[in-house]
């Protein structure tokens, strides 16, 4: 992956439907350049997909919460199925630490919450945190900067970096 691959990726990050005209133009390829090294960034498995980004409080989900589930590793294939099944599950992710999953969930409101969290108790303990605001949302990799290490942290805590 180039230069011009990950200026095309940030692109796409910031908006999936910009179009091949104006990718092209921001890196000086032609369109079918462009459409080629996009192709070849799927096929690679880089680009996974394109999806809307959605407000759950438009769509009446006005609770976003984060649970630590610990369980038991002979329970993570039932949990995975029940899981996979519930539709105000955002994303689920195993971890490490005291907790073995840790899952994010959109509710209308704190009752429905709290009856998922009763259902989840099943496989383990739970711990819940309640989101009040989200200042940064997901915003993507940024695959043009470098990566924070101990060398270069004076630069990013001096705000320099930018």
């Amino acid at each position: 992956m180039d230069n011009i691959d990950k200026q095309i990726i940030s692109m796409l990050q910031q908006n999936a439907r910009t179009p091949l005209k104006v990718l092209a133009e921001k890196v000086f390829l032609s369109s079918p350049a462009v459409s080629a090294r996009i192709r070849q960034l799927e096929n690679d498995g880089v680009i996974m997909g394109y999806h809307a980004e959605l407000d759950p409080t438009k769509l009446g989900c006005h609770i976003t919460a984060f649970i630590n589930i610990a369980m038991d590793a002979i329970k993570k294939l039932e949990f995975y199925s029940f899981i996979t099944n519930c539709p105000n599950v955002i994303e689920c992710n195993s971890i490490t630490g005291d907790y073995s999953m840790l899952v994010k969930v959109a509710f209308p409101t704190t009752f429905e919450l709290d009856i998922f969290v009763g259902e989840l108790q099943r496989f383990g303990n739970t711990q819940t945190t309640i989101v009040f605001s989200t200042p940064i949302k997901n915003r993507g990799i940024n695959v043009e900067s470098e990566a924070l290490t101990p060398k270069n942290a004076e630069k990013y805590l001096s705000g320099k970096h930018k």
